[in-house]
């Protein structure tokens, strides 16, 4: 049992001291380097964290956002298959080890994680902050050296996340490390930036998850085409970051939190029983007096628009009023329930 669970609130803590004794000058540096790569088109021919002082910049500037995005997409995949637990989980470029993190969360049965990347410096502080995290499944963690690419092996493991990583991959490799990641484990989460190319890297792993027999999970409602027309949209959602003194000194912001845009898929290909919502909410509602406007991604009838009334809809008025981005559709019946009692 994780009787200590790694919240949002035990990294923040972990990360306090991490540029202590870093000149401000050079952190901003590496911060704003970092930046650069992670927004443009970054080769695969060295790791984009080089030295202590990247991977420090990095984990302040990068890893409560990967942590809150990891988080919500494991909370999808958990509502969808609410009787399974992974015992093992492999963190595929995993870095600083961000996502385990946010596994060691979901689960109070943690799973042992082990934690691939191919850039030391990162692994290395990432045993120093699940050290300091005072989680017994953090803290027993491996740690191990890998290249992230086309010679990648994941043994056997019940759940691989692969979270803000695609992105550094030319498209073969990418090819090579989804279809490893769907051959090796039970369920497996990616998760990129919620932009138009990164939805672009989602749909293309989730087509190769598919294509190797898993079945989606989250946040689809289905396993079928993705009714969005290329080029007109894209699927994303969001997660509110709080910012401590220290994220909000290495990003240059004043506001207390900032809103983490991604894009995610979870399919699972085991046995146990996996119920994928009717409908997910795919932007964020629109409330009007006596009116909640609903932009739905559902399972039989594609992108539809639900309109619903104060008027004519009751319990469930109140439940659309509570409904945010992201969530399933109708809510779940304990929901509804709780708010029949609050009326």
């Amino acid at each position: 049992m994780n009787s200590t669970l790694p919240t949002a609130e035990a990294l923040r803590t972990a990360l306090a001291g991490l540029l202590d004794g870093l000149p401000p000058k050079q952190a901003a540096q590496a911060v704003e380097r970092l930046i650069t790569s992670y927004r443009g088109t970054t080769p695969t021919a060295a790791p984009v964290l080089r030295d202590r002082s990247d991977v420090a910049a990095y984990a302040a500037y990068r890893m409560p956002a990967t942590f809150e995005a990891v988080r919500s997409a494991l909370a999808a995949l958990r509502a969808a298959a609410p009787d399974w637990t992974p015992a093992t989980h492999t963190d595929v470029g995993g870095g600083t080890g961000a996502a385990s993190w946010a596994v060691a969360e979901a689960w109070e049965e943690a799973a042992a994680s082990t934690v691939l990347d191919w850039a030391e410096p990162a692994l290395a502080l990432g045993r120093e902050l699940a050290e300091a995290s005072g989680s017994p499944a953090l803290r027993a963690a491996t740690w191990q050296r890998s290249r992230i690419g086309s010679s990648l092996h994941i043994e056997s493991t019940d759940l691989v996340t692969i979270s803000y990583v695609l992105k550094e991959l030319t498209a073969a490799d990418r090819t090579t490390v989804v279809t490893e990641a769907a051959r090796a484990a039970q369920a497996v989460v990616v998760v990129e930036p919620g932009t138009p190319d990164g939805y672009l890297r989602i749909i293309e792993a989730r087509d190769r998850l598919i294509e190797a027999g898993m079945r989606v999970a989250a946040p689809c409602p289905h396993s079928g085409t993705c009714p969005i027309e290329e080029g007109t949209d894209w699927c994303h959602f969001s997660a509110r970051v709080s910012r401590s003194s220290l994220h909000r000194q290495v990003k240059g912001g004043s506001l207390p939190y900032e809103d983490e845009k991604f894009s995610y898929v979870a399919a699972v290909r085991f046995d146990a029983d996996v119920d994928p919502v009717a409908a997910r909410v795919v932007r964020r509602p629109q409330i009007r007096k006596g009116l909640v406007l609903l932009e739905l991604c559902t399972r039989t009838d594609g992108l539809t628009r639900e309109t619903i009334s104060k008027k004519r809809h009751g319990d469930l008025y109140r439940a659309a009023r509570d409904t945010d981005w992201g969530d399933a559709w109708p809510p779940p019946p304990a929901n509804q329930d709780q708010h029949q009692e609050e009326i």
